[in-house]
């Protein structure tokens, strides 16, 4: 795997350039489904949004929307599930679209970022400064960085890792907003005044952080089609009910997409507290205030709005409530 990687870093360096707007020389089959149309979707903000559709027929299609390459993009035979990811290149890409399989029998041909973002998958525990060294010229290290590690880092070793790409990726979507997401994390550090912000409930009614602070309250970033966000749902309905009356409250945020999914997930699971959602997934202004790159997340902030922890899980919450709270009293 090394190897092939190093490889790759290799003829990266001499192909890889910045973005450019190219009519596409897309074709391919759709295997093991019968579909209509194939959809081509482009990336943004961990979502798709379909940009052209084309007429499946006799089991083949092809594309020749004019897009930014290269770049990462989405092909699906429907418009409700998550698609195929692939990254398009400039010059003639071949595709054998599995809708069962994507990932273990679709294959793609003349993509050079798709054969390096496969092996990533499969090697997914690679470090990510050691990926980006190996391949400073690649989109694949931007998204990587974007996607799968922004959440994990501090803002000092977001910019250390941006520092390792070469300047063809510097002007990349998301190294623009890897850097815009530093400087919101910068003003999000604990000591910090949050930042307030209104939301919707249930009910359609407005709500203000800043009118429903008392005591301690954790603003928590959740979402009912979230597995782990359930998962730590009763974590923190147990530290609600241990710490309610001693001053602790919550405010949950959901990235939630439909209304009656989000009304039931909070009935389903006991979240007896506020709720506010814009019910615009990835795109919630309010996530996007707070740097929430992954959920479950969260902040605990107190009477005043200060920030004094983040992303505490499990018994880890219970033990900052009992200590902040018995210091209290």
């Amino acid at each position: 795997m090394k190897k092939i990687l190093i490889g790759f870093a290799l003829f990266l360096g001499f192909t890889q350039t910045q973005a450019q707007e190219n009519n596409l020389q897309l074709k391919g089959t759709v295997i093991d489904t019968v579909a209509n149309y194939v959809y081509l979707q482009k990336f943004h903000n961990k979502m798709f949004t379909t940009i052209d559709s084309v007429k499946v027929v006799d089991g083949k299609f092809a594309f020749k929307t004019k897009v930014q390459t290269p770049e990462l993009y989405g092909l699906s035979v429907n418009t409700e599930n998550s698609p195929f990811y692939i990254f398009l290149e400039k010059g003639p890409i071949t595709v054998k679209l599995s809708p069962k399989k994507y990932y273990s029998a679709s294959v793609v041909e003349g993509s050079v970022s798709q054969e390096l973002f496969d092996a990533y998958r499969k090697e997914n525990d690679i470090e990510i400064s050691k990926f980006i060294t190996e391949h400073p010229n690649s989109i694949v290290s931007a998204y990587v960085l974007y996607r799968n590690w922004s959440y994990r880092l501090t803002p000092d070793q977001i910019l250390a890792n941006i520092a390792l790409l070469d300047k063809s990726q510097q002007n990349t979507t998301y190294v623009k907003e890897l850097k815009e997401l530093v400087t919101v994390l910068n003003g999000l550090q604990i000591g910090k005044k949050a930042p307030d912000f209104i939301g919707k409930n249930p009910e359609g009614k407005s709500v203000q952080l800043s009118e429903n602070l008392k005591g301690y309250t954790l603003i928590d970033f959740w979402a009912s089609w979230c597995g782990p966000c359930r998962k730590e749902n009763p974590n923190i309905v147990a530290a609600y009910k241990e710490f309610h009356d001693k001053g602790f409250n919550i405010v949950g945020v959901s990235l939630d997409k439909k209304k009656e999914n989000w009304v039931k997930g909070i009935q389903d699971d006991g979240l007896n507290w506020i709720q506010v959602s814009e019910l615009t997934f990835w795109n919630s202004t309010i996530a996007k205030l707070y740097g929430v790159r992954a959920i479950p997340a969260n902040y605990l902030i107190d009477s005043k709005g200060i920030i004094v922890a983040r992303n505490l899980r499990g018994e880890e919450l219970q033990t900052t409530l009992k200590a902040l709270l018995n210091k209290k009293v």
